[in-house]
C-alpha cells in the first residue's frame, strides 16, 4: 500500500476514509489522514507495515495502529456526524460531505502538490483534486491510516454511549445490525442515537 500511494509521483498523499455508514445507530465517523513520504522513516514505515483495511483487523490491533498512525502522519483530521443529521440531509449526502470535510482538514494551508484519496465516493463539492479509489483502504495506505483512524474513533465513542445508553449493548456491536442489537430495538424501541431514516431490512422488520 506505501508502494500505490508512492507510486503516485507526489511527496504529500491524503487519505479519507469512514466509518459507521452501514450502522443502524450512533454516528458517521470520517478521517482524514495526510503523510509526507519524503519524512517517513524506514523504521516508521516498518511500524507501519500491518496497515490494512480496517475491518480487516480485530479491535486490538486497530488500538494498536492508532497511536502508530498518530504518531507519522503529518496531518489527521475527524469528522463526525450524528444520527439526526444524517436523518435530515440523508446518509449518502452526509457521508460524501464527511469524507470532504476530512480532506480539507488536513490539507487546508499545506503548500506544494497533494494528491488528495478518498474511499470508494468521490466528493462533488471538495474543489482539490482528487481520485477515489473502489476498496480504497485495501489499496492506498493513507486511505488505510484514515480507515483506522476513522473506526477507533467511533467504536471507541459506542463504547462510552453504551454507559450513558445501556440496554442496546452499544458496546458489543457498536451500532451494526445484529440479531442483539435488532432485539435490544424489539424489546425497548429506539435511542437518541438510532437513525430513524435508515432503509434497512431491520428497520422494516420491526414495529418502531
Amino acid at each position: 500500500m506505501f508502494a500505490f500511494d508512492r507510486g503516485l509521483g507526489v511527496r504529500l498523499v491524503a487519505g479519507a476514509d469512514e466509518a459507521g455508514r452501514g450502522c443502524l445507530a450512533g454516528p458517521l465517523v470520517a478521517a482524514g489522514v495526510l503523510f509526507d513520504y519524503d519524512a517517513l522513516t524506514t523504521r516508521e514505515l516498518r511500524a507501519l507495515s500491518a496497515l490494512n483495511d480496517s475491518k480487516q483487523h480485530t479491535a486490538e490491533a486497530r488500538e494498536e495502529l492508532y497511536p502508530l498512525v498518530l504518531r507519522t502522519a503529518m496531518r489527521v483530521h475527524v469528522v463526525s456526524r450524528c444520527a439526526r443529521g444524517i436523518d435530515s440531509r440523508g446518509l449518502h449526502k452526509t457521508n460524501l460531505a464527511a469524507l470532504g470535510d476530512a480532506i480539507l482538514g488536513v490539507t487546508n494551508g499545506v503548500h506544494g502538490e497533494v494528491m488528495c484519496l478518498t474511499d470508494g465516493f468521490s466528493v462533488p463539492s471538495l474543489k482539490r483534486p482528487h481520485r477515489a479509489i473502489v476498496n480504497g483502504d485495501a489499496t492506498s495506505a493513507a486511505i488505510a491510516a484514515a480507515s483506522i483512524v476513522a473506526k477507533v474513533t467511533r467504536d471507541r465513542y459506542m463504547r462510552h454511549a453504551d454507559v450513558l445508553h445501556p440496554g442496546w449493548h452499544f458496546a458489543e456491536h457498536v451500532g451494526y445490525s445484529t440479531p442483539e442489537h435488532r432485539e435490544a430495538i424489539l424489546r425497548q424501541g429506539v435511542s437518541p442515537l438510532h437513525r430513524l431514516s435508515f432503509q434497512s431490512l431491520a428497520y422494516q422488520q420491526l414495529a418502531l
